[in-house]
């Protein structure tokens, strides 16, 4: 592996992690909870209305609400590193 696939996995790796929470915000998971009228209330409600009623424990609307409302755990934020210095390795090789 050459320099540049260093560069690209480091900077995928710490882009996504910077960038989660922007993005997680961006679509409604904010700190506050899920905002009215965005893309993550929609998802909210669609996952409801499969679930019968409510959103279940440990989906995506509630495992994305629960990391916009406190942010990435270290698991995530290593999971989304990982995805993310992945990518980056991928458009190295593409270079």
């Amino acid at each position: 592996m050459g320099l540049l696939t260093y560069v690209a996995v480091a900077a995928g790796a710490g882009g996504a992690v910077v960038s989660a929470p922007i993005v997680l915000g961006a679509i409604g998971f904010t700190s506050a909870g899920i905002a009215a009228g965005s893309y993550a209330a929609g998802m909210m409600s669609t996952a409801a209305i499969a679930n019968g009623g409510g959103v279940a424990a440990g989906s995506l609307v509630a495992l994305l609400q629960s990391a916009g409302m406190a942010g990435l755990s270290t698991a995530a934020s290593a999971g989304v590193a990982g995805a993310g210095g992945a990518a980056g390795g991928l458009l190295a090789l593409l270079i």
